[in-house]
């Protein structure tokens, strides 16, 4: 049973789907997990019955934790892992860790090939960017929490510097006082819907280079909110809007 969709996309990368018992309803963004049932997550899990009457042997969740679904999970029939990654190299482990787990180390050796050739040709036609761009990436606007820190290697892959600390709740003043080129909003479970209106109206970011240039993009959350194979896509998508800033500047 996966409580999180960054298991989910791993599971489903190593060919593990007919292994799961269910997956959360955020999974359908990123896996194809069509005809598995669909309950909550680590934050939010109406009730623990829901996936004890589905008889899983191990049950996996990830970051974002609630406390008290945590507690609900520990103690019961199954056995609970619970994953934390911040970098890329914990992503890495944390694929040979489901590799092993569910019997598929050969499919998890051949994922982390597949994801560091992606990220090396990313990072290869990345050198010849112009001049490095500024960045700050939001992962939530109230209050404003900055991406994962794994984001932040990806924004340095692709030509850019993250410049407020990764994966924290940052002020106003913070991001004013790092002045962005670049401002990219990837609001976690919004998919694409993320409002560029409001950073545009925020007072204090009035004289930064992304609002005077007008460079807010939105890039669809679960590309750089999901620690597992969805960040290729979520480098890339990066890249194309570091690119355009960067012939901007030139």
């Amino acid at each position: 049973m996966s409580l999180a969709p960054s298991v989910t996309s791993i599971l489903c990368a190593l060919g593990a789907k007919p292994q799961l018992a269910g997956v959360t309803k955020w999974c359908a963004e990123v896996a194809p997990v069509e005809g598995l049932p669909k309950l909550g997550d680590c934050w939010h899990m109406e009730s623990v019955d829901e996936i004890v009457r589905l008889r899983p042997t191990l049950v996996i969740g990830s970051v974002p934790f609630k406390t008290e679904t945590v507690e609900n999970l520990l103690g019961r029939s199954f056995a609970f892992l619970a994953l934390n990654p911040r970098s890329l190299a914990d992503i890495k482990r944390d694929i040979r860790l489901l590799a092993g787990v569910t019997g598929r180390i050969l499919a998890g050796e051949k994922l982390v090939a597949r994801m560091r050739r992606a990220f090396q040709t990313i990072r290869a036609s990345s050198r010849h960017t112009a001049r490095r761009i500024r960045v700050y990436c939001e992962a939530w606007p109230n209050p404003r929490i900055s991406s994962p820190p794994w984001v932040a290697e990806l924004v340095e892959m692709c030509g850019g510097e993250t410049v407020v600390p990764a994966g924290q709740r940052v002020t106003e003043a913070e991001v004013a006082t790092a002045s962005p080129d670049v401002i990219i909003l990837a609001w976690t479970a919004t998919g694409a819907k993320a409002d560029t209106r409001k950073t545009y109206e925020v007072a204090a970011w009035r004289n930064i280079p992304a609002i005077r240039n007008r460079q807010v993009h939105v890039v669809r959350d679960e590309l750089l909110n999901t620690p597992g194979p969805p960040l290729i896509e979520g480098a890339r998508a990066l890249q194309c809007v570091l690119r355009a800033a960067s012939r901007e500047k030139s």
